[in-house]
């Protein structure tokens, strides 16, 4: 019967208008080619121009490298795909409405300082609310840190779910996550009809009144004593010494097992839900998040054993109640489900400014680079917003005979039926020991891979080799929502790390274009090498936007007259690859101004984040640094805030980084008043006409960085540039353009 009335549950529709983008491509080589035979053809002699020379060479290089770049960026984009699910296919009669699987649910936390209980608890509860059989439904909460702040908000949003979850359900609530309901919604909200007004404002004042005990107890540190006596779990801490020294502590705050565990309506039951907290010890590598990862993989299959897993961050809370649902008409799609290794969601923010301040949207990357990628055997993994196949993630290759089914959930979940909590959490609890993983394959050919500070994407690769495919899904409603940085340099410091665990794994065995050789499509291992060669951009950058406006200050061009028709393809190839950019972010959904943040913060992310990430990963293939992880900040203060609502930057601390902007900002300032007077004073000279392209890229670089220079000025609010960072970037500024004068 199933052939005979088969559909699919999913469709993929090709990307529009890919006959005039193709034509675009291609009419951009030809201006690349241009210049490049112009670099060529015009290359300065030895005797007579050797500064000039060395000059010209190096920009070569640096546009030779440009090009190899979007050559790269081209194969990426060559056609996109946009998938579409069919969920009420799902409950018809004959399909899978009573068979849907069980899904594991993990949450990661790592720090409760600047990760605070009361955001991880929104998030949990956000994903318990699924719309989602709750029996098959298990939330894991991962805590990194041990914090029995953590495990007390936990257990505040364990009794606080059975008025939430019955809440969400009748009045088909959206978002799921309590604070961004509340926050969203008008209190005066006319959709609920009759009682429901009421019903809500009583729900809310139960949230705030566990909003208000966890913020009390996360301010005073301290738990209140009467619920420490009552929670057997709290006797855990006292064998804890330190976050990093301290035994496996597993503890079932909801038994979804339990017939009796039901919310206030007396018929909805509630999910699973489980605080682990992995065995650490000050001897013994806990290898970050992908470790705790890999605990959790090991408990749950013990536990709830769902062949299907999710992982979200502690701050990316869910936004969409039925992506649950979505995910599984691929996975469950019977001619293409089996194939499916993970279904890789997009992540979006909340507390993103009108025009994107930080550009950390990545709206362009959202909507059409990764539906690119799909189009190649699928994204790479992101590591937040992913439902994984558990099989696949265990380090399974792909064969469709010995893949087992979704049904097996029940089969091996059977057995633990009959056992208590207090046993099952013995068992398990082995699991999460520190010494588990010793003499085993966990973090190379089982669970997500260790050694890399970017875990998400070589797992995701590895997986790729072993034959699966992937999914990107990109639904009208976004299924995920964070917290984005609020400080240009928590931005900064986050795009630094995962420039820098990408371009690590460019340089290990693990490097796409060769370990993905003959396993992975040429493609797809293109697709890869676009970001784990986002590092290496570094130096190109800074040679384009440091040494032509040094030497503009010797009257030494590096590019064709402006009269020439040389300027042609210069020209064309900027105004069409820009032009094209804008166009597409602002199909995305941004604005002009959007877009121009956007670029502003590429050249940022160019000059400082990917090149201490390049630096950093070098010393550390010479053995000289070790590996780290550092976690972005979710927390900010309240001025600082201010100022990110109003779309001001903030400069306030004396980062390296900050330094390395300051000067390339002043270098190009010195640079382009040197070249406007000149151009002004000796006109007859010809100086526009042998300069002028000169000049105008150094003063498109001194409008990219006009918020350093009111920074370094004209601020008088906390968020100026230090005015330590001022004075080195003025000296190394004047030095530079010194040297330059000297040499050049």
């Amino acid at each position: 019967m199933g052939q005979e009335v088969y559909l699919p549950l999913f469709e993929t529709k090709a990307a529009k208008g890919r006959v005039a983008y193709k034509l675009y491509s291609l009419s951009v080589f030809v201006g690349i080619f241009s210049i490049w035979v112009f670099r060529a053809g015009h290359l300065p002699p030895a005797e007579t121009e050797r500064g000039r020379r060395w000059g010209w060479i190096g920009l070569s290089m640096a546009e030779l490298w440009f090009s190899f770049y979007w050559f790269l960026t081209q194969f990426a984009r060559w056609n996109p795909v946009y998938r579409s699910t069919f969920k009420h296919r799902l409950s018809q009669s004959y399909r899978y409405e009573k068979e849907l699987p069980g899904v594991d649910v993990f949450v990661c936390t790592a720090d409760p300082t600047i990760e605070p209980p009361i955001m991880v608890v929104n998030t949990v509860l956000s994903v318990m609310a699924y719309d989602y059989p709750p029996e098959r439904l298990a939330v894991y909460l991962s805590d990194d840190a041990g914090s029995e702040l953590t495990f007390y908000a936990l257990l505040e949003a364990s009794r606080f779910a059975k008025h939430w979850l019955p809440f969400c359900k009748k009045f088909k609530v959206e978002p799921r996550s309590p604070a961004a309901y509340f926050t969203t919604v008008d209190r005066d909200d006319q959709e609920l009809l009759g009682d429901g007004g009421e019903y809500r404002s009583s729900v809310k004042k139960i949230y705030e009144e566990m909003r208000d005990r966890i913020d009390i107890a996360t301010r005073l540190a301290r738990i209140p004593s009467d619920i420490r006596n009552e929670h057997k779990g709290f006797c855990e801490w006292d064998l804890v010494s330190s976050a990093r020294n301290h035994p496996a502590i597993l503890q079932i705050l909801i038994d979804g097992r339990e017939t009796k565990v039901v919310g206030i309506e007396n018929h909805d039951k509630l999910p699973t839900l489980v605080y682990l907290s992995r065995e650490k010890r000050p001897h013994r590598h806990h290898n970050f998040k992908a470790g705790a990862m890999n605990a959790l993989i090991r408990v749950s299959s013990k536990m709830s054993n769902g062949p299907i897993i999710l992982n979200v961050d502690c701050d990316v809370y869910s936004n969409n109640s039925e992506s649950v649902r979505d995910a599984m008409c691929f996975f469950m799609d019977e001619n293409k489900g089996h194939e499916v290794a993970y279904v890789q969601y997009p992540q979006s923010y909340n507390n993103l400014t009108r025009n994107d301040l930080h550009g950390i949207c990545f709206r362009v990357l959202n909507e059409v680079d990764l539906a690119a990628m799909d189009a190649n055997g699928g994204p790479c993994y992101i590591g937040s917003g992913c439902f994984h196949r558990r099989e696949s993630l265990c380090g399974m290759k792909y064969d469709r005979k010995e893949c087992g089914g979704l049904d097996q959930w029940r089969k091996e979940t059977d057995k633990n039926e009959k056992q208590s909590a207090i046993v099952l959490e013995d068992m398990s609890k082995v699991l999460a020991n520190c010494t588990y993983e010793d003499n085993t394959q966990w973090g190379r050919e089982m669970g997500v891979k260790y050694g890399f500070p970017a875990e998400d994407i070589i797992t995701g690769l590895s997986i790729h080799c072993r034959g699966w495919k992937s999914i990107y899904f990109n639904p009208e409603r976004k299924s995920f929502t964070g917290v984005a940085p609020t400080t240009l340099l928590q931005a900064l410091v986050q795009q630094k790390r995962w420039s820098e665990g990408q371009f690590q794994i460019f340089l290990s065995k693990y490097c796409p274009l060769v370990y993905g050789r003959g396993r992975i499509p040429l493609n797809l291992r293109m697709c890869y090498a676009i970001y784990a060669l986002w590092a290496p951009n570094c130096l190109p950058t800074l040679y384009y936007v440091i040494v032509p406006s040094l030497f503009l200050l010797g009257d030494v061009s590096l590019f064709p007259q402006i009269t020439s028709l040389w300027i042609l393809p210069f020209a064309y190839v900027l105004i069409a690859k820009y032009g094209c950019s804008l166009a597409e972010f602002i199909t995305c959904g941004g604005t002009p101004l959007g877009w121009w943040n956007e670029q502003r913060i590429w050249v940022f992310r160019r000059t400082t984040s990917f090149c201490f990430a390049f630096l950093e990963t070098i010393a550390r293939q010479l053995g000289f640094t070790k590996l780290e992880f550092v976690v972005t900040a979710k927390v900010s203060d309240s001025e600082v805030y201010q100022r990110y609502l109003q779309e001001t930057m903030e400069f306030g601390s004396p980062s390296p980084m900050f330094t390395v902007l300051s000067t390339i900002a002043m270098i190009n300032l010195l640079s382009f008043v040197w070249g406007l007077k000149r151009m002004i004073m000796d006109a007859k000279y010809g100086v526009l006409e042998q300069l002028g392209l000169q000049i105008v890229l150094c003063g498109v670089i001194v409008l990219i960085n006009l918020p350093v220079y009111k920074g370094l000025f004209f601020r008088r609010d906390k968020g100026k540039m230090p005015s330590s960072v001022m004075y080195k970037s003025v000296m190394l500024a004047f030095l530079a353009c010194s040297i330059a004068l000297y040499l050049v």
